[in-house]
C-alpha cells in the first residue's frame, strides 16, 4: 500500500482493548509509535484503566492534594494531573499528523468537537473553554485531553467520564485547576454503558478525522 492510500481520507482502525494497566497501555503506545512507518495505518484504541493518577510532562506534583492508595504515574503527555478509573471511556489516538496535514491544536480541537457532538446526540449542551483544554457541561469538566507528538505522530488522547466513582477527583486539582468540578454522563441522565459510549465516540472521531476540520477556540 502506498502512502497516498493512507492519507487524510482514510479512517483509523478502532481497537477495543478492554481493561488495561496504564503502564502497559503507555508502553504499547510508545512501541507502536516508535515502530510505525509511512504505510502504518492510524488507530484508535478504546481502553479502561484501573484507578490511577497521571501527571503530564510539565505537571506540578502539588496538584495531587491528598496522596493515598491510588498510584501516581509521571507520563509523557502534555497537561497537568488527571484521574483514570473504571467506568471512564478512554480513546487513545495513534495518528500520523504529518500525513494528514494536521497540527496538534487541530487534533485537540477535533477530539473536543467529537465529544461535544456525541453529547449533543443525547441533548446535552457541552463546550470548550478558552485556555482550558477539554470539554465542559455548564461549569463541570466531563472530558480531558492530552497528547504526545513524536516524529509527527500522536499518542495518548481523550478521556470521557461516563459511569465512574468521581471521588478520586477530590484529591487533585483536576487538570491543574483548584476546585474545578467534574461530572459524567450518568449524572446527566445518559444511561448508555461506557462500552456503548466508547463505540459512539470512536465513530465520531473517525468521521471527523476523514473530513475537513477547522479548529476554532
Amino acid at each position: 500500500m502506498k502512502d497516498s492510500a493512507l492519507g487524510a481520507a482514510t479512517a483509523p482502525r478502532v481497537k477495543s482493548l478492554g481493561r488495561m494497566d496504564y503502564l502497559v497501555a503507555w508502553a504499547a503506545m510508545q512501541h507502536f509509535t516508535d515502530q510505525r512507518g509511512p504505510e502504518t495505518a492510524d488507530e484508535i484504541w478504546l481502553v479502561e484503566h484501573a484507578p490511577v493518577y497521571t501527571l503530564g510532562l510539565n505537571g506540578k506534583p502539588e496538584h495531587l492534594l491528598r496522596p493515598g492508595d491510588i498510584p501516581l504515574v509521571k507520563t509523557d503527555r502534555g497537561g497537568q494531573i488527571t484521574y483514570h478509573g473504571p467506568g471512564q471511556v478512554i480513546a487513545y489516538l495513534l495518528i500520523d499528523l504529518k500525513r494528514r496535514g494536521m497540527g496538534v491544536r487541530q487534533l485537540v480541537g477535533l477530539m473536543e468537537q467529537s465529544v461535544i457532538d456525541l453529547l449533543d446526540e443525547y441533548g446535552i449542551h457541552a463546550a470548550r473553554r478558552a485556555q482550558a483544554p477539554g470539554v465542559y457541561v455548564a461549569h463541570a469538566k466531563i472530558a480531558a485531553v492530552g497528547l504526545r507528538i513524536k516524529r509527527g505522530c500522536s499518542y495518548h488522547g481523550v478521556s470521557l467520564n461516563a459511569d465512574m466513582d468521581l471521588r478520586p477527583f477530590r484529591a487533585i486539582n483536576p487538570c491543574g485547576y483548584p476546585g474545578l468540578p467534574v461530572t459524567q454522563t450518568r449524572q446527566l441522565g445518559i444511561t448508555d454503558s461506557p462500552p456503548t459510549l466508547g463505540g459512539k465516540l470512536a465513530q465520531r472521531l473517525r468521521e471527523t478525522l476523514t473530513k475537513d476540520f477547522t479548529y476554532h477556540r
